[in-house]
């Protein structure tokens, strides 16, 4: 069985504060978008894993879609299978593929063996796995609170516009961007505020990561400015970073302007 795990953006991201066990309670909308990696598993006599396509550093056992695996064959009599996973989302940009390969294996599986969970008990499998994991049980956008695993219905809509996705040769690392940030309660609600029209956001929202980052890597900062030169209605780094992306009322080709860049474009 095939399935086409999508990558994420930020809509908005506020770090509100840090929490005692070492974590960042958080405010942002997620997004899907139609940048897919591809995940099959099917039958095997044991449990394999294989990966083309964008490498990935790590054991296999390490893998998130294997974890995924485990996590289930722990409460659930599995048999063996193969899985492949062919890497097209980058990674440490800030869209969460690894998130969403995780979660999209727990839903392939689910399938598979009939193991007829509901869609609450996959996002609590899921929110062991990883703080955005729960997001991409479902592909519809959210407010996510907490660590990013609470998740509530919003009401925003970008279908039909024209979205342009970056990513540079910049990996950051999640500690690396959360060490940089003073968290702080926003004045505005992320959830109020893309309800409003999309030309309203320029103005109200913003992701807490933008500032450290941009003066470390002036190079997302100038993809931030050449979004809006180009026209776009809001542009915003998505996640911690690396990847930036532009929303716009209609197609744009600027795959020129960012030569040696992952760059992905399509409609919402």
């Amino acid at each position: 069985m095939i399935s086409f795990p999508p990558c994420k953006i930020n809509v908005g991201l506020n770090v509100v504060l840090k929490r005692s066990d070492g974590y960042h309670e958080i405010e942002t909308c997620f997004y899907p978008v139609p940048w897919t990696d591809i995940l099959e598993i099917i039958p095997s006599n044991t449990l394999e894993f294989t990966q083309s396509g964008i490498s990935i550093d790590g054991k296999p056992e390490d893998n998130l879609c294997v974890k995924a695996y485990q996590l289930l064959r722990a409460d659930f009599d599995l048999s063996p299978v193969r899985i492949h996973l062919h890497k097209v989302i980058p990674t440490g940009a800030g869209l969460g593929g690894g998130s969403s390969d995780a979660a999209y294996t727990l839903r392939l599986l689910n399938t598979i063996f009939s193991l007829e969970m509901t869609t609450a008990l996959l996002k609590e499998y899921a929110s062991r796995l990883g703080s955005d994991c729960s997001f991409f049980i479902e592909d519809k956008p959210v407010i996510g609170t907490g660590r990013g695993e609470i998740l509530e219905p919003v009401k925003v809509d970008l279908k039909g516009r024209f979205i342009v996705l970056i990513k540079p040769d910049v990996h950051i690392s999640t500690a690396e961007a959360y060490s940089s940030i003073t968290p702080a309660f926003s004045q505005n609600r992320i959830n109020e505020v893309v309800a409003m029209d999309i030309s309203t956001w320029k103005n109200l929202l913003r992701n807490d990561f933008e500032n450290p980052v941009f003066e470390k890597y002036p190079v997302i900062s100038e993809i931030k400015k050449r979004f809006y030169k180009a026209g776009a209605t809001y542009a915003s780094m998505s996640g911690s970073g690396s990847a930036v992306y532009g929303i716009f009322e209609k197609p744009v080709d600027l795959k020129n302007q960012f030569p040696g860049m992952s760059y992905w474009s399509g409609i919402l």
